[in-house]
């Protein structure tokens, strides 16, 4: 599939490009005027036929043109893409936007979401920075009602971690309170794997406690999703594929509940990505609620110590180039903050 000749390669781009641009079927006549090709019609229709045999093309209708597949795509984006820059006066401007908000992290997610977004007219997604080994910092445990306890977790970072947990007997507040300062002390900058190696006597409480903290510890450590912050879902509801089509927005839909994204996210960013930037078109074979999406994501942060994810999606016939080059600025511009910040 990869054996392209370069009038094959120029042609496939070609569609790409145009289909991005009008997201109509594009047939040989259109091509060879629309881009004075040296070539006859009867040459191109060839190729595209080709280029459909192949997988790389299909025609929606008998008497329509070509459309990119998802391997077209995918072949576009792996060899025949062009790397591009932002514009200097672009990357000097979004650098001025986040050195004002230089001091407020939860203003930096914001922001980028809304430069992701405006930038490459599709959605975004950013979550926060997140701790890659979580470290414990501190314990609250406060009486609510009869055998009930509100438990607040409180890790390195600042993450929050609340539950309300039923003991088989009330305790009151003075006893929480001694329990709560113990652990704090006993727990205090440890992991998850050093709170579970911790010996001593425990009471059928603080067993409880430190139970529920080493499972909550554990979950926030394998979710690199985290919070997602979105921007943009507007951008992508005007687009053809989404006014047309009842399963793409379904598809959006279940993106804004999140939890499938957190999922993604997940999943794909422990992939190594190719120059720190990965693409997920039509799902990749995994999730098949995307297939009319493509997603691409970039880690941030601090390798190791504290990470985060920001990223665009929209329909599979998005500008990657262009998108490509905003999510790989942001990502090590939000790098560098982080940098600074830890």
């Amino acid at each position: 599939m990869d054996n392209l000749t370069t009038r094959q390669q120029r042609i496939l781009s070609l569609i790409i490009h145009e289909y991005i641009r009008t997201a109509e079927p594009i047939g040989s006549n259109r091509l060879v005027s629309e881009y004075n090709l040296d070539l006859s019609s009867a040459t191109v229709r060839n190729e595209m036929a080709y280029l459909t045999e192949a997988g790389f093309l299909r025609q929606p209708h008998t008497s329509a043109g070509r459309i990119p597949t998802e391997e077209g795509y995918r072949y576009f984006v792996g060899n025949l893409m062009r790397n591009t820059t932002l514009s200097e006066d672009a990357r000097r401007t979004i650098s001025h936007q986040f050195y004002q908000s230089r001091n407020d992290i939860s203003n930096w997610m914001h922001l980028a979401a809304s430069i992701l977004a405006n930038q490459s007219k599709v959605a975004s997604l950013v979550t926060p920075p997140h701790p890659e080994q979580v470290r414990f910092k501190h314990l609250e445990l406060i009486s609510t009602h009869n055998t009930q306890i509100l438990s607040v977790l409180v890790l390195e970072g600042g993450e929050i971690h609340q539950s309300v947990l039923t003991m088989n007997l009330p305790v009151s507040q003075e006893d929480l309170s001694i329990t709560s300062n113990r652990l704090s002390e006993l727990f205090l900058a440890k992991n998850h794997i050093e709170i579970e190696k911790i010996q001593g006597e425990f009471s059928e409480l603080e067993h409880s406690i430190k139970d529920w903290v080493i499972s909550e510890m554990k979950q926030t450590e394998s979710l690199t999703a985290g919070e997602v912050i979105l921007d943009g879902l507007t951008n992508v509801l005007s687009e053809p594929e989404f006014v047309e089509s009842d399963e793409a927005r379904r598809a959006l839909k279940l993106i804004e509940e999140r939890t499938l994204l957190q999922e993604l996210i997940s999943r794909s960013i422990l992939k190594e990505p190719t120059n720190g930037v990965q693409v997920l078109i039509g799902g990749e074979g995994t999730w098949n609620e995307l297939k009319q999406m493509s997603i691409i994501l970039a880690k941030y942060g601090q390798p190791g110590v504290v990470t985060g994810t920001l990223g665009v999606f929209g329909p599979i016939r998005m500008s990657y180039g262009h998108s490509i080059s905003i999510v790989r600025f942001l990502s090590s511009l939000l790098s560098d903050f982080v940098a600074e910040q830890w």
